[in-house]
């Protein structure tokens, strides 16, 4: 399922960025994170979770949630986008929040069920789901406080994209660029420890602020900016040739969290400067190049599970060719986008089509390639 959520998330973006200029804001946004980023985090969490907790995969009943994940992405898009749909932005929420109720209880379940103590990692992905059921829960609140409407939508967008969305990709970033790179960080573990509790705050602080009284979102970005700079003066420190190459992964990883900071930024100044465009900086300069550098480095473990070898090396290699030179596209597309210059966003839609072609050319080079070549 995986791979399948992968290319899902890819078609929702592209089709975002190429409806864009006649779908509504609300409609494109939603088919970003409700449709092309949501289920397949709701995916990878079922995916890692047995992971951070060393207990068996997933069953088919969790592995199901990311389809509930996404009929209520669906519905959402729908009722943004169709006349006499309005109902659909309730059942959505009601469908999306159902999703992610069951996997936080999973993940609890998971936990209490393990020898030891879980990774640090666990403890962001049980945050994020619970922001997202806050966020959620804000859209059905609206339904009985319609006044409230405009100040509860806010709250909702910034507890999905800093909550959610963030706390998912800070902790799996912190572990994934390792990965890419073959050379643990050591203080890693730690670091998440430690910074989750400022993390979580500054989202809530943002959100809230955005929702009723603005000046508790300047205090919740400098708390979320602290983990941001532990985390990129950590990979500068470490990995700092790997993410500067031409090649691979670790270019596009870093450039993610680049474009998250950058986005950050472009929030606390949009009171100031309201040409300033923070949700167009979150999807260009962060989700693209987040989804497609992790798509280069994961995309051959979820097709072939298993044991690790000139298969998967070959097809990884293939996906993150140039992986440095779109990461810094989907920099300078995030930096455009996040101006208010609607070329930026096309300017990442075209460097993810390139992403996209490049990808089913290795995967049709992997296809032919026999099995027997993994030993």
């Amino acid at each position: 399922m995986l791979p399948a959520l992968v290319f899902l998330a890819l078609v929702a973006f592209a089709a975002a960025l190429l409806g864009s200029p006649h779908a509504g804001r609300a409609a494109t946004l939603h088919l970003f994170l409700a449709v092309g980023a949501m289920p397949l985090i709701f995916g990878a969490m079922g995916y890692f979770i047995p992971v951070l907790t060393r207990t068996r995969a997933a069953r088919a009943g969790v592995l199901s949630v990311p389809i509930l994940g996404l009929a209520g992405g669906a519905l959402a898009v729908a009722s943004f986008s169709l006349p006499g749909m309005a109902w659909g932005r309730y059942a959505g929420a009601f469908l999306a929040a159902m999703a992610a109720g069951t996997l936080l209880v999973w993940s609890g379940r998971r936990r209490a069920g393990m020898l030891g103590r879980p990774h640090p990692g666990l403890a962001w992905y049980d945050a994020a789901l619970a922001c997202l059921l806050c966020a959620l829960l804000a859209i059905l609140a609206s339904a009985i406080w319609p006044q409230q409407w405009t100040a509860l939508r806010r709250l909702h967008l910034h507890l999905n994209t800093l909550g959610f969305v963030g706390l998912t990709a800070l902790s799996t970033l912190s572990v994934l660029l390792p990965t890419v790179t073959g050379r643990p960080d050591p203080n890693v573990g730690t670091r998440l420890r430690h910074d989750l509790p400022w993390a979580v705050a500054g989202a809530l602080l943002v959100a809230l602020g955005a929702a009723w009284f603005g000046p508790l979102a300047w205090l919740g970005g400098a708390l979320w900016s602290i983990p941001l700079l532990r985390l990129g003066a950590s990979w500068l420190r470490l990995y700092r040739a790997e993410i500067f190459a031409l090649h691979g992964a670790a270019p596009l990883l870093a450039a993610a969290l680049a474009g998250l900071a950058l986005s950050l930024l472009a929030g606390a100044a949009a009171a100031a400067l309201p040409a300033l465009a923070p949700t167009s900086a979150f999807v260009a300069g962060f989700l693209l190049p987040l989804v497609s550098g992790a798509a280069s480095q994961l995309l051959p473990v979820w097709l072939r599970p298993g044991v690790q070898g000139p298969w998967h090396a070959s097809l990884r290699n293939n996906l993150g060719r140039y992986g440095g030179a779109r990461a810094a596209l989907f920099c300078m597309s995030g930096i455009l986008a996040g101006a208010g210059l609607e070329w930026g966003v096309l300017l990442g839609g075209a460097t993810l089509a390139w992403f996209v072609l490049q990808a089913v050319g290795a995967l049709l080079h992997a296809a032919i390639i026999p099995k027997d070549n993994t030993p």
